[in-house]
């Protein structure tokens, strides 16, 4: 009897350990903390989870893994199997993505962001980009337009710029400089930092960073209608990684993309946004709203002469750079 028991037991303990064996764990390397920024990763681990019956999970890390400039190096050399990362904060190591942060590129939805991204990650010029650092891109984390939340005296008109320490990166940094002001690429885990101790006057974020990373709090005005474009921060996974899943744990994958995508806008247009005015009014930070001259003017001043130094810089480094751009201007002229 004992014989039988000890059998059974030690028949089911190996059950226990073919299965765990089987199943498959992603380190998903984030930063910051769980925000409007990270809810399709959220929502990605959550349905990947389901549809493989706990099989196949992603263990989201906020910071534990990896820091967010070093994110695609790590998934370079296997580190983790998937990051999030900008591609302001090393346009050398993915110039073809930046193409999704030139200024005053026109785009009014989140939705248009996703469709800009998607066409612009599957250009073979974009995959092989990132195929440099064995990276698969996956998702893109759409923005809204940036616009400045900053401390002292409020820039009443855009030649108060002039001078202006502002925390931007990117096509947004380069917009500002094109004002005079004087763009500081320190990551948005820094940007508090950087605006309570005077290293910088002023941040451009998109609302749920300056409600995630504080910078709201110590506020004194808010650009409201500035909107010199935005960042892309897309999601990648490591290829070698990818190619080693399951039929069934890629599918699972790759099919929850687009839920999560949907999950992040429905998430960010309706809770962050609200609770981005409700901030505002509370704390009683100044809206500052510019003229539509003074906007014409601007653009007039950074978008063209940003974009033909894009493409001038990224062709003589061998990307096809005007066919990159023209994709992505081509689709916003068409309405998409």
């Amino acid at each position: 009897m004992r014989s039988l028991f000890t059998r059974t037991a030690l028949a089911a303990l190996s059950l226990t350990f073919a299965t765990e064996a089987l199943a498959t764990e992603w380190n998903v390397s984030l930063w910051g903390k769980r925000r409007a920024f990270t809810e399709h990763v959220e929502k990605l681990a959550e349905l990947v989870s389901e549809k493989t019956g706990g099989e196949f999970t992603l263990n989201i890390s906020y910071g534990g893994l990896s820091k967010n400039r070093e994110n695609l190096d790590g998934i370079s050399i296997g580190a983790f199997e998937m990051a999030q990362f900008c591609a302001g904060y090393h346009r050398d190591k993915n110039p073809s993505i930046t193409v999704l942060e030139l200024p005053f590129l026109g785009v009014a939805t989140l939705e248009q962001e996703i469709e800009l991204s998607k066409a612009v990650y599957a250009h073979p010029a974009t995959v092989a980009d990132l195929a440099r650092w064995n990276a698969t891109l996956l998702m893109p984390s759409p923005l809204p337009q940036y616009n400045v939340a900053g401390v002292g005296d409020a820039p009443k008109s855009l030649a108060d710029f002039d001078g202006l320490t502002i925390r931007a990166v990117g096509g947004v940094g380069q917009a500002v400089e094109k004002l005079g002001a004087v763009p500081t690429s320190v990551t948005s885990s820094e940007a508090r930092q950087a605006l309570d101790s005077g290293v910088v006057k002023a941040v451009a974020f998109a609302p749920h960073a300056h409600l995630s990373f504080g910078t709201i709090e110590n506020a004194k005005w808010w650009s409201t209608n500035l909107n010199p474009g935005t960042v892309n921060c897309p999601v990648v996974v490591n290829t070698d990684a990818l190619d080693a899943l399951s039929d069934a744990e890629r599918d699972a994958l790759l099919s929850s993309v687009d839920e999560a995508l949907d999950h992040y806008v429905a998430n960010y247009n309706a809770k962050t946004m609200d609770a981005w005015w409700a901030k505002l009014d509370e704390l009683g930070v100044e809206k500052v709203s510019y003229s539509d001259e003074d906007l014409a003017a601007f653009r007039a001043a950074a978008a063209a002469p940003v974009a033909e130094a894009w493409i001038a810089d990224n062709a003589a480094r061998g990307l096809p750079a005007q066919e990159l751009y023209d994709l992505v201007t081509g689709m916003i002229a068409k309405n998409m």
